[in-house]
């Protein structure tokens, strides 16, 4: 009995409040989410890049570390060789040898998006000054060798790395002295010995 008096109650009419959304209001915040996504998105893109970057940077600061090391303990000459093969930045901690980068090498990638900076800058010069053969090159390969005391063997220069969608920043790897001095640096956007990167 209870259930056919409830079969001929009156519906009592939905609130207009929890009706739902009309389609114009859909819209209003389909629009307003594409608005604040079109800001958000080079910031986010910058942040990526940033921290891709700062990776690829620690990647080769500390195999130059482990290069510089072995050559200490070892009391023999260690090199850190890097190159771009199809597009991919790779590198290596290994023995030196008479060939610039022997064979059967065990190489490591870095991230995709990262290339080696192979350009002249606004001032003329290239950012990537790494030892490379013959020194007829700038599209690698790159090495740096550390002696049975740490030193570079006379290899002094930077590698410098840039996201592949041609944005602004930069971070390098310094060998900074005879005596194997490593440092890491950043963009800028004022040169400094006619380079940005330092």
């Amino acid at each position: 009995m209870l259930h056919s008096k409830q079969l001929t109650q009156k519906q009592k009419p939905i609130p207009s409040a929890l009706a739902g959304y009309t389609v114009l209001e859909l819209i209003l915040v389909m629009i307003i989410v594409g608005v604040v996504s079109a800001i958000a998105a080079p910031g986010w893109l910058r942040f990526v890049n940033v921290q891709r970057l700062n990776t690829a940077q620690s990647q080769i600061y500390q195999a130059m570390h482990a290069a510089k090391s072995n050559a200490l303990l070892e009391k023999r000459t260690w090199q850190v060789s890097i190159r771009e093969v199809n597009e991919q930045v790779q590198w290596a901690v290994h023995q030196a040898d008479t060939d610039f980068i022997p064979p059967g090498v065990q190489w490591h990638n870095l991230n995709q998006e990262i290339q080696v900076d192979m350009e002249k800058n606004d001032q003329d010069v290239y950012e990537t000054t790494l030892d490379s053969p013959g020194r007829k090159t700038i599209t690698g390969p790159w090495r740096v060798q550390f002696n049975y005391k740490g030193n570079t063997n006379g290899q002094l220069g930077q590698i410098t790395l840039i996201p592949k969608d041609n944005s602004q920043i930069q971070r390098c790897v310094y060998v900074s002295t005879l005596i194997g001095t490593l440092r890491m640096g950043e963009d800028n956007d004022k040169p400094r010995d006619k380079k940005y990167c330092y």
